[in-house]
């Protein structure tokens, strides 16, 4: 991996700005570019821009052929780019149509970026690719790949290490290559690129504010270690936050990564079993696990531990000497805050209403904590399977009533909609404690109705945090440090990060 300290940061603008531009005033002083996606938000003034913002502006028309909205005909395109070659000091020429003499005459080498934006095929037809474009003279050579599957976003990476140039950025685009843009200026890419709308809306790009919030760039602090989340919704993962801030208090070089997947084989055949990671001087040493995989990531495994064989089920995926140890953390998000709460779990009438992974695990140690545990499920047949697994009475949720349950816990997605509720609990106990898995960023309907009953409620938020540091201890070997912690509080969005931008402005 190639040592730098810092690489450059570059926010596109992808949405239409405010008329006075607030946006540009609240980017945090790291932002050193301002990419203008005219296909997105027209050609804005040049002047205006530099009025709000002191760094460099890049200015892109990207066409529908190259994934952008430009329907702009060949000669449009060149008077476009050639009006913006007097105001930006650099300009975006495509490759495969942008390289005709009276636009070559008007962006002098060291003020083009000659890119290729496209699906990705494979290393020999990228590095293809590089050669072609790199033939007209330019200051930046930028190939961006869109990737579905996984494994195919490793080409960019790959391209990088053999070419070992300061002048070549690339990376993969979308959820599935998002992790590639954080590794790519360790291994020679000049520039990050995120976008400055911290809601990140348009869905095109992830904001600056993440890239600063969750990965630290654009310092670059080494990394030797790779660990990460896998799972559908990976990518909307509060947990990298949290680990790698871990990481640098304590001077680990490691990155903690989201892995959005589609298909566990083919995350497991085609990324960590590939060894292209290795070849990049990386190794991936641990992973979390989310649903639906938990399952299936078991197979996996060269050992498992006593409670995710019971289970059946793995959060928790760590490199030992024989290949991966599975493991689950999902009980230690529960039982620990129980007796922190004082909250006796031993002849307790308790349900888990949710016959997945996670709510196989929390079920099998509440029983092993001396709970009368009754398993809840809206499938009858995966509550049937549970049932083979534990021997544990069995009720549909379409059933269930939490009256005589003096604990409940829920173990389903049910609750990131607002209004959603898993269950009704107007008829809970007085003394009944409800546990909701569900994290959302803010308390679920089900924590508020709870809680306004006068009823103990811990929310998914606590549940998080405690996983994550069971988690780090087990992937790291080391604990946690208590500092890194607090950063989640109040951060539902990367708005709530831009947000605590503007006392310290960057422009």
């Amino acid at each position: 991996m190639m040592e730098r300290l810092r690489s450059t940061l570059a926010g596109a603008i992808a949405t239409p700005l405010s008329t006075d531009g607030t946006e540009l005033r609240a980017l945090p002083r790291d932002v050193d570019w301002l990419e203008v996606r005219a296909d997105l938000v027209g050609d804005l003034d040049a002047d205006w821009l530099r009025s709000r913002f002191a760094g460099t502006l890049l200015y892109s028309l990207r066409s529908t052929v190259e994934g952008g909205r430009s329907h702009a005909s060949i000669a449009e395109r060149s008077a476009r780019l050639i009006r913006a070659a007097r105001r930006y000091d650099l300009v975006e020429l495509e490759g495969d149509r942008d390289i005709v003499p009276e636009v070559l005459d008007a962006v002098r080498p060291d003020a083009r970026v000659v890119s290729w934006h496209g699906p990705a095929d494979g290393l020999p037809a990228l590095a293809a690719r590089f050669q072609r474009i790199s033939r007209t003279p330019a200051r930046l050579y930028r190939l961006v790949s869109a990737v579905e599957r996984n494994g195919d976003e490793l080409a960019s990476l790959r391209l990088l290490e053999e070419l070992r140039r300061s002048d070549t950025i690339a990376y993969a685009a979308g959820p599935v290559g998002f992790w590639t843009r954080l590794l790519a200026p360790r291994i020679g890419s000049p520039i990050v690129f995120g976008g400055i709308d911290p809601t990140e809306r348009d869905g095109r790009e992830p904001s600056v504010f993440r890239l600063l919030h969750d990965y630290d760039l654009p310092r670059l602090s080494p990394v030797k270690e790779l660990f990460g989340i896998v799972g559908t919704r990976a990518y909307q993962s509060r947990s990298p936050y949290l680990h790698n801030a871990a990481y640098r208090a304590l001077g680990f070089p490691a990155m903690f990564v989201p892995f959005p997947i589609a298909s566990f084989d083919d995350f497991w055949r085609r990324v960590v079993d590939a060894g292209e990671l290795r070849q990049l001087g990386l190794s991936l040493n641990g992973l979390t696990v989310a649903s639906p995989h938990k399952e299936e990531a078991l197979r996996c495994a060269s050992a498992i531990s006593p409670m995710a064989q019971r289970a059946e089920s793995t959060n928790v995926l760590v490199r030992c000497a024989s290949g991966w140890k599975a493991d689950t953390t999902d009980p230690e998000g529960v039982l620990p805050l129980l007796r922190d709460r004082r909250i006796r779990v031993d002849r307790r009438r308790a349900a888990v209403v949710g016959c997945g992974g996670s709510g196989r695990a929390v079920a099998a140690s509440l029983q092993l904590a001396g709970a009368d545990v009754t398993l809840v499920n809206r499938g009858v047949e995966r509550g049937r399977r549970a049932v083979q697994l534990l021997g544990m009475s069995f009720v549909p949720l379409v059933d269930f009533s939490v009256d005589g349950y003096s604990l409940i816990v829920n173990a389903t997605p049910v609750g990131t909609a607002p209004g959603e509720m898993p269950f009704e609990v107007d008829r809970l106990d007085e003394q009944a404690t409800v546990v909701d898995h569900v994290y959302n960023g803010r308390p679920t309907p089900l924590t508020i109705a709870t809680r306004a009953m006068g009823r103990v409620a811990i929310e998914g938020r606590e549940i998080l945090l405690a996983q994550v540091r069971r988690q780090f201890q087990r992937m790291v070997g080391r604990e946690m440090p208590v500092m890194s912690m607090p950063g989640l509080a109040g951060a539902d969005s990367y708005e709530t990060v831009a947000m605590s931008t503007n006392g310290n402005p960057a422009r």
